[in-house]
């Protein structure tokens, strides 16, 4: 499959880690369950804190934005450890892809149910955001089912959806101390949301472009 291209993967700390892995003999398809695993406590922490005030909400939303980070380095790693390791398994792409497909959800939808402020307005943005995410990721595979590029164009791939709710997530934490409590994260959806779309159009526009060029 076409890989997402990243400046992380060029970085020492980066190379390091995936060399661990591969002495260590660690799968690249264990790698990609285990971002689930992460983005499930993101998940876990974004929706506990909904009902928690002061340095305990503070500590759950940096616990949300650093189930997000550690999801991300999954991501990277496993594909890293895959090519350059030499360790790709006949099954990779499904795992490259199905996890993702799992984890995005569980973080953005979670991230609605954090917010109280707006009633219910929060989770259904989630919601909207959670499903525009993986309609997104939709478009960019179905390019490769017709044998189109997969394109990893912004401006709401997957790596600025996950940095958008990562830094909503910090600033929401201490705007929480100032009565600004879900203001931040309100916006990171309603970002992710109309940036989804124009990612959707972008990604179908050019898909489409390729086919009729042929």
């Amino acid at each position: 499959m076409d890989r997402r291209p990243l400046k992380t993967r060029d970085r020492g700390w980066a190379k390091a880690l995936a060399a661990l892995l591969v002495r260590w003999r660690v799968r690249p398809n264990a790698i990609s369950l285990f971002s689930v695993v992460f983005a499930l406590g993101s998940g876990v922490a974004f929706i506990a804190s909904r009902d928690a005030e002061g340095a305990v909400r503070v500590a759950l939303l940096i616990a949300a934005a650093a189930g997000i980070q550690l999801r991300l380095i999954c991501n990277m790693l496993d594909g890293m450890v895959a090519v350059e390791g030499k360790m790709a398994s006949k099954t990779g792409d499904i795992f490259n892809e199905l996890p993702d497909r799992i984890a995005d959800p569980l973080i953005i939808v979670a991230a609605g149910y954090a917010i109280v402020r707006f009633g219910s307005l929060g989770p259904t943005l989630g919601w909207c955001a959670g499903l525009l995410a993986v309609m997104t990721a939709y478009v960019r595979v179905l390019a490769g089912s017709v044998r189109a590029k997969q394109d990893f164009c912004g401006p709401m791939a997957k790596p600025h959806r996950m940095a958008t709710l990562t830094f909503a997530a910090i600033v929401d934490a201490v705007g929480g101390y100032f009565r600004y409590r879900d203001y931040a994260l309100m916006l990171a959806l309603i970002v992710i949301i109309s940036g989804t779309i124009v990612t959707m159009i972008r990604r179908t526009s050019r898909m489409a472009a390729e086919l009729e060029s042929r």
